[in-house]
């Protein structure tokens, strides 16, 4: 495999005769080959987006039965042929390729022990591409050297390393137009906006990352955000124009499922357990030596007998008591 990649890089720089366009050549070699696994696990992302509604429906009818729950939503994939991995499926096929195209970067730019110029591996000793680097001490292209990691440069020269910064940040702004393109007709019921926020600035910060790695791997990743971004455009075009598309109707059923999860929380929130007025709190009881005030009845009504068995009248102070018979 890393041979393969290396005759791939050589081949485009025998037509272009530029390290940088050969490298960029390939990474848009490699967007093309897998545009149509990217087409399909779009399209079954939104057949999946589409079944948000039901699926909120059978969470809510097996809460507290993970396995009916498991069995109903592998009924619903089937009975619909959908594969809820099917957005994976692009990420997954480019991981190993990152992996080959930073290996074969690294190795066609090695010095051997007490070498100047490079010694590469991976390619045939007659190709024009083993030839040139074997010569020279810098993959030099269009004023940058492909081979210097933009960190490491920044530590030994600051003025040098900034057009390799630069290089960084707009691999950064790529990515953060292709991730404003996808959030802008992406509707989650489950996903809050701080979540939506993250998954939106996770590429720049990715991008970041490509200060510690070769600048050709840098030229790689733009050549493919630049790919990625004409891509997005067209899955808009194709999935999501007019009314009736899947698009829209995906976002519509995304919608619905979004309200769905809000009523079910207001109700959560509404529920008798939470509800102060459903248990009306006791009276206080009192104890056996607790005291009670005496309140002064109301006008014309007798007062209540007393405890020692008067009348509970007293007579006013300057009443004169009647004579006695």
């Amino acid at each position: 495999m890393f041979q393969a990649a290396a005759w791939l890089i050589s081949f485009f720089y025998d037509l272009l005769n530029s390290y940088a366009l050969a490298i960029a050549a390939v990474a848009v070699a490699v967007m093309i080959l897998i545009t149509p696994l990217t087409l399909k696990s779009t399209k079954g992302m939104l057949e999946m987006q589409r079944l948000q509604p039901e699926m909120r429906r059978i969470q809510q009818e097996c809460r507290g039965d993970r396995q009916r729950l498991n069995e109903e939503m592998m009924k619903l994939y089937s009975e619909h042929k959908v594969n809820p991995l099917a957005s994976c499926l692009p990420l997954l096929a480019q991981m190993p390729i990152f992996i080959i195209m930073f290996r074969v970067l690294s190795k066609l730019t090695e010095k051997s022990a007490g070498s100047v110029t490079f010694t590469p591996s991976y390619l045939d000793e007659g190709s024009q591409l083993y030839q040139d680097l074997s010569v020279v001490e810098e993959m030099r292209s269009f004023g940058l050297d492909l081979a210097v990691v933009p960190a490491r440069l920044l530590g030994d020269d600051f003025v040098r390393g900034i057009p390799y910064v630069l290089l960084v940040l707009i691999l950064a702004g790529l990515y953060y137009i292709q991730q404003r393109m996808v959030a802008s007709r992406t509707v989650s019921p489950s996903m809050s906006p701080t979540q939506q926020k993250i998954m939106q600035y996770l590429p720049v910060f990715f991008a970041v990352f490509q200060l510690f790695f070769p600048t050709g791997l840098v030229v790689y990743y733009i050549s493919q955000a630049l790919f990625r971004i004409g891509q997005q455009a067209y899955i808009t075009r194709r999935f999501y124009r007019g009314e009736g598309s899947i698009g829209q109707q995906a976002q519509a059923a995304s919608a619905r499922a979004r309200d769905m999860a809000k009523e079910a929380g207001g109700k959560g929130a509404s529920s008798p357990k939470g509800d102060s007025r459903s248990k009306p709190s006791a009276p206080p009881k009192q104890g056996r030596n607790e005291t009670t005030r005496r309140t002064t009845p109301p006008k014309g009504r007798a007062t209540p007998p007393s405890r020692n068995g008067g009348s509970g009248r007293h007579p006013k102070p300057n009443q004169k008591k009647p004579p006695r018979s």
